[in-house]
């Protein structure tokens, strides 16, 4: 393998909309885009292999493996094409970003579609989030206005976005597509289920799809839970100084 390849079935698609749902901050696009997988029942039809990814294979349950991969998915809807992207990581180096997102916006705009939405997590600092917010960023007017009436803030961060989040974006504005990333504000967890259902929300609006949140629902009271243990274990007993925890990330 020389370079990024995707691997695909020839299929014909009305109104293709991708939602890009890699590893990153929070894992608020893997949990997005994992949830909306399974949740809706897609269906795999390419695969996309790289050597810009880490050099590892994938131990399955079944005594297999597999190359590490980033893998897209279809839901026919009514009026349009869901296409989803979801993986195992992404490229860890500039080099691979810029040539795998190209690819990736390519691949999409030869499948005919025009508009995408990348998911991402948006730092807010080292505490837990009660109630997230959803940021965006667009490369278009129509786009952000159509977000920004599903309560999506923008004007309100700052600085970089890292990874496929933001450069998918960036390669669909040189391809004359729409595109947005929808970010969830997120903060002190590797993983943060509560961003990712605001996320959700929000992207229910906007694809037009009803997917069932309790999955997530459960993750988020999980980590609720853990967050309340730790918070009660690091409080100093009676004559005992404070205990200290690691910081959780």
């Amino acid at each position: 393998m020389k370079s990024t390849k995707i691997y695909y079935k020839k299929l014909k698609f009305k109104n293709p909309i991708l939602v890009v749902g890699l590893p990153g901050i929070g894992s608020v696009g893997a949990l997005v885009g994992e949830h909306l997988k399974n949740e809706l029942g897609a269906k795999r039809f390419a695969t996309l292999y790289s050597p810009h990814f880490i050099h590892q294979t994938i131990m399955l349950k079944s005594g297999y493996t597999r190359l590490i991969s980033n893998r897209f998915y279809y839901k026919e809807l009514k009026s349009s094409t869901l296409i989803l992207l979801i993986g195992d990581t992404q490229a860890p180096t500039p080099e691979g970003q810029y040539d795998i997102n190209e690819k990736i916006v390519r691949f999409f705009k030869h499948l005919g579609g025009k508009q995408i939405y990348t998911i991402g997590g948006y730092s807010a600092g080292n505490h837990y989030i009660q109630t997230p917010r959803v940021f965006g960023i667009a490369t278009d007017k129509q786009t952000k206005d159509a977000l920004s009436q599903k309560g999506v803030l923008f004007g309100q961060t700052n600085g970089a976005i890292w990874g496929s989040a933001g450069m998918v974006v960036s390669f669909a504005k040189k391809n004359k597509l729409h595109a947005a990333c929808i970010m969830g504000e997120t903060g002190a967890l590797e993983i943060d289920a509560n961003a990712a259902r605001a996320v959700l929300e929000v992207l229910k609006k906007v694809i037009g799809v009803n997917v069932n949140l309790d999955n997530i629902d459960k993750i988020k009271a999980e980590t609720e839970k853990l967050l309340k243990e730790l918070e009660a274990a690091s409080k100093p007993q009676e004559g005992q100084g404070a205990t200290s925890f690691p910081y959780i990330r």
